[in-house]
């Protein structure tokens, strides 16, 4: 049977339910007008660059007058595939030793969704990012590539997330004030990479970040969750790494001491190059900029344009941003227009780390071959700066891209 977190903590650590997992994760039929086969969504190639198991946004199909990214135009990075999951049957498994009365697997607390829907809900908009997003940029701006799928900008978006802040569900599950680490798992199926089974996508998380503004989320922009990005529950750790958001969420494990997985330490951590061996496993994401314009774009001479743009970062709102229009010869300040793009659409206290539009004026261009350059600083004094240092794994390029265009 499952709990219901509505009523006492007593009444929910004696509902917990004994034995697997409730949730069922089976692989999909894929529609035939998809593309990339493990991804379920369709993929039109004005919208998407589809890599075969990954898919990322072109910059040059976002509306500049939509704050929010639309889930159907949202990058999807799976490891996998994207399991169908029957919400009917799905649970949630809290267990651990960090739980105020300790839990082994085999007597996890279940949660359905009507558990979890029964408590007080959040929205919380936040930028979600791929931790390869740019990786291209190592190759084709600074000549030395990086493994992975050569992502551009585009494995980004800014999404309105509806679910329930993490915090309330531990405490009313009864939080041991020695709890330390919270593993997050996933339901999809077990990744295998070079003959190597490393289980189930799981990435651990420091129980303060839990504490603060981790959400257990079942929305996304007022929809339920597509399949392709988590439905129908799913971790968000607002401004961390996308492989910390785990989708397709199946059990939390709350622990006393550190946990690990191989998702914090052989992926997602700077190796090669000038990093040591030991280097830490990665969490805020960098300050990063994109133009809303096709790499190569065509512009009329003579024409007055207003180009687009956005810049964001996982540490703090952006403060401003500085762009050149004649590849860092001469800079000038982008008006920032975050007021506009959202149209009264969020709450100005519910913004999160969303990202922040800008635009610049471009009067009258001459013909000929140019380079423009977005330069975003954070309010955390973070700037973009002009090269990234190397990677073997092509994480984190937050140098400042050079994005060509012609003017006939």
């Amino acid at each position: 049977m499952t709990s219901r977190l509505g009523a006492t903590r007593r009444t929910v650590l004696a509902a917990a339910a004994v034995g697997p997992l409730a949730a069922t994760a089976v692989q999909a039929a894929r529609p035939a007008a998809a593309g990339a086969p493990s991804i379920l969504k369709p993929l039109p190639p004005s919208r998407f660059y589809d890599y075969g198991t990954n898919a990322e946004m072109r910059w040059d199909s976002v509306d500049p007058r939509r704050y929010l990214t639309p889930q159907a135009d949202l990058f999807v990075r799976n490891h996998t595939v994207t399991p169908a999951i029957d919400p009917a049957t799905y649970a949630l498994r809290v267990f651990g030793d960090g739980l105020d009365t300790p839990r082994g697997q085999a007597d996890a607390v279940s949660l359905s969704l009507r558990d979890l829907k029964d408590l007080p809900h959040t929205r919380l908009t936040s930028v979600h990012e791929c931790t390869g997003n740019g990786r291209s940029f190592f190759g084709s701006q600074q000549g030395r590539s990086a493994s992975g799928t050569a992502w551009k900008l585009g494995s980004v978006g800014t999404v309105r997330w509806e679910g329930v802040r993490l915090r309330h569900v531990l405490r009313r599950l009864g939080l041991s004030p020695d709890a330390v680490s919270v593993m997050a798992t996933g339901l999809d199926n077990a990744y295998v990479d070079k003959g190597v089974d490393y289980g189930r996508v799981r990435r651990p998380f420091p129980i303060d970040k839990a504490l603060d503004d981790a959400v257990l989320a079942w929305g996304a922009n007022g929809e339920d969750l597509l399949p392709d990005h988590g439905f129908p529950l799913r971790l968000v750790l607002p401004g961390w790494v996308g492989i910390a958001s785990i989708k397709w969420l199946g059990s939390l494990e709350v622990a006393r001491r550190e946990l690990t997985s191989p998702w914090n330490t052989t992926f997602y951590r700077l190796t090669g190059g000038d990093y040591p061996a030991d280097s830490p496993a990665l969490t805020v994401n960098p300050v990063r900029s994109a133009w809303e314009l096709p790499f190569g774009a065509t512009l009329p001479a003579g024409v007055p344009q207003t180009l687009t743009g956005r810049s964001w970062s996982g540490a703090a709102a952006i403060r401003e941003v500085a762009v050149s229009l004649d590849g860092g010869a001469t800079w000038q300040r982008a008006d920032l227009d975050e007021s506009a793009a959202t149209g009264g659409a969020l709450d100005p206290g519910d913004r999160g780390f969303g990202w922040t539009p800008w635009s610049v004026r471009w009067p009258r261009p001459r013909a000929g071959s140019y380079t423009l350059l977005a330069r975003a600083t954070d309010r955390a004094g973070r700037t973009q700066p002009d090269v990234t240092p190397y990677n073997t794994a092509g994480y984190f390029f937050d140098a400042v891209v050079r994005h060509p265009v012609t003017v006939a």
